[in-house]
């Protein structure tokens, strides 16, 4: 098949609900302090028994529910996290046995918060080439286990998540070609510090200025080579770092007012690898972004890497 497409979608979360005035408790903040730096009310935070492994398995589950396929049919499995604590087996590989996958090609990919993005690259190449027909595709994190809690810059940013896609080959371009990078020279702006107990830190100045500097024109690049402009698209989901992050890209982009922007940040917080195809997820879940559409997805972290692409909704 020349092309490949997303069939389905699945996301999960924990149900503990913390707020910023929860969090106030805790460190030295308050719910106005957060919500004008960040946009950030709420975010959710896994049990202490509640692994990566499990909120990968639980949305991927959704996912495959939702394509109509059955477990043997998928032949590759790949887990884009940064804070799973397993290093082998892999979670990929660890959630195929859960699915009752049967043989998949299965592997864990960390690009940071670009994670999901360069894990679906990654798997639309593969079923381009005909190395599967079916792809399991999951960004799952527990950001929580890294989170520094003295931290009051850090730890009102995250939470913990999962999201899923189904991808199948296709006789039609369902998933625009990549547009991915790094720039090794600011490495360190985002991170897990330490070694066997990391926590997480970045430079906030940093990449909120790379971000808004750079991100707009990787955005045109991305629509560009799925031959769009940002007029067409019906929805842009980035990253759910930071509120001010996607109003100030999104301005600069000149979009319709009919675009959906992804604002799943508020709710959520920022999960990392997971933040895209949850965000994505529940647009769709909704029936916000109609089937067919074509969204933007983009993420961007620790690396300091980024990858996007136009992708038509399921």
């Amino acid at each position: 098949m020349p092309g490949s497409r997303i069939a389905a979608l699945g996301h999960y979360q924990p149900t503990r609900v913390l707020t910023n005035d929860d969090l106030a408790t805790m460190v030295d903040t308050s719910d106005e302090w957060i919500r004008r730096r960040t946009g950030i009310a709420t975010r959710r935070i896994a049990a202490p028994e509640e692994s990566v492994t499990d909120m990968a398995a639980a949305a991927a589950s959704k996912a495959l529910a939702a394509s109509g396929l059955e477990p043997a049919d998928i032949g590759l499995i790949t887990v884009a996290t940064c804070s799973a604590v397993d290093r082998c087996p892999s979670i990929a590989a660890q959630v195929a046995g859960r699915l009752g996958l049967p043989a998949p090609v299965a592997f864990d990919l960390n690009n940071g918060c670009a994670g999901f993005c360069t894990a679906l690259a990654c798997a639309d190449h593969s079923l381009r080439a005909g190395a599967a027909r079916h792809a399991l595709v999951i960004g799952a994190e527990k950001m929580s286990d890294v989170t520094d809690w003295t931290d009051r810059r850090t730890c009102v940013l995250l939470g913990d998540g999962a999201g899923a896609a189904v991808l199948s080959a296709a006789a039609e371009e369902g998933i625009g070609p990549v547009c991915w990078g790094s720039d090794p020279t600011r490495g360190d702006a985002v991170r897990l510090a330490g070694d066997w107990h990391p926590r997480f830190a970045q430079e906030g100045q940093t990449v909120f200025r790379w971000a808004t500097g750079e991100l707009p024109a990787i955005v045109r690049e991305a629509c560009a080579r799925a031959g769009l402009t940002p007029a067409d698209l019906a929805g842009v989901v980035t990253h759910q770092a930071n509120l001010r992050i996607i109003d100030a890209v999104v301005r600069q982009l000149d979009l319709p007012e009919s675009t959906v922007i992804a604002h799943d940040v508020v709710e959520s917080g920022n999960t990392s690898a997971a933040s895209v195809p949850l965000a994505l997820s529940k647009l769709t879940e909704r029936g916000e972004l109609p089937s067919g559409a074509p969204v933007l997805l983009l993420a961007f972290g620790g690396g300091l890497s980024w990858a996007g692409q136009v992708v038509t909704c399921p």
